[in-house]
């Protein structure tokens, strides 16, 4: 058995199943990828996968056994290329970071900064995705490190850590009548046009819920993922936006205003994500302390040894 046999396997399993579509991610053929994983059948002496015909149809109750022993293996592979990494060529490679596009544009550049003047032979490598895809690149090891508000908590096989909090805010022109009201309602939210995140991006259920409580329909009018294109169609006209707050702590053109929406929405959590089990490469502890102070190398290193879940806000 060697490695090659464990990836295809691994992404047979990502793809679904489908050895065509795994055969392309591994830039490999399609026969290569069926011949060596009944090749490791053969020598493991299981059926990893039940067949129909040549498709595969399902994983095996052996296969899922040898799955968790492969996941194991690769992780530990990946660890062993790290630390090679790390004693090799002392702070220096490159930091992969997976995150959403408002903690890229609004969170991230001061720590990036201060990763590059400690560490100016690091590399960054930034990924932009959904939160689900942020999940799946850390798991996958792609990314080092992931950084989100909503789904990280979700995987078991994900270490998160509470990095800061943060509220909604409403953003409108500085005439627009709800500018001079001390404390808005969801009342007040419900009969105007309202441009806002996609559902899955930046909080976005908690607003949906906090509507739904109240038996009361927005007029959503546009979504979207980026806080940018929500002040543009705003400033544009088309409604009043509700953004997080860390759109608007520089917005320096003034021809917008913010009023808080915590009262409404709650406060919601920006994590930070490793895959359990992973060995962390010195300056990547750097940049975590660099995101807050709630985080430092030893909160983390208990985390990665431990339940994660008992480092709470």
């Amino acid at each position: 058995m060697n490695l090659h046999q464990f990836r295809f396997v691994q992404e047979a399993v990502r793809r679904n199943l489908n050895l065509t579509e795994a055969a392309k991610a591994l830039h490999t053929s399609q026969p290569g990828v069926s011949k060596a994983i009944i090749e490791l059948e053969e020598e493991l002496g299981v059926d990893i996968f039940a067949r129909h015909g040549k498709r595969l149809k399902r994983v095996t109750e052996p296969g899922e056994h040898v799955l968790k022993s492969i996941a194991v293996i690769m992780r530990e592979v990946g660890n062993l290329k790290r630390i090679g990494e790390q004693f090799s060529a002392q702070d220096s490679g490159t930091l992969s970071i997976a995150t959403t596009h408002t903690q890229a544009r609004y969170v991230l550049p001061h720590a990036v900064a201060k990763l590059r003047n400690s560490y100016p032979k690091v590399h960054i490598s930034l990924h932009q995705a959904t939160p689900h895809e942020v999940a799946r690149m850390v798991l996958e090891e792609q990314a080092e490190i992931g950084m989100a508000t909503e789904s990280l908590a979700d995987y078991p096989d994900l270490v998160t850590l509470p990095c800061y909090e943060w509220e909604h805010v409403l953003v409108i022109p500085p005439s627009h009548p709800l500018a001079r009201k001390e404390r808005i309602g969801l009342d007040d939210l419900v009969v105007e046009p309202l441009i806002t995140y996609h559902p899955s991006f930046t909080g976005r259920g908690k607003l949906d819920a906090a509507f739904e409580a109240r038996q009361l329909q927005p007029r959503i009018v546009l979504e979207a993922i980026d806080s940018d294109v929500i002040k543009t169609y705003v400033r544009l006209g088309l409604g009043i936006g509700i953004v997080a707050e860390m759109a608007m702590r520089d917005d320096l053109q003034g021809d917008l205003v913010a009023r808080p929406l915590g009262h409404l929405f709650g406060q919601s959590v920006a994590r930070v994500a490793f895959k359990r089990g992973a060995y962390l490469r010195n300056f990547v502890y750097k940049f975590a302390e660099t995101l807050s102070d709630r985080l430092s190398r030893d909160l983390i290193l208990r985390a990665m040894q431990g339940d994660a879940h008992d480092y709470g806000l």
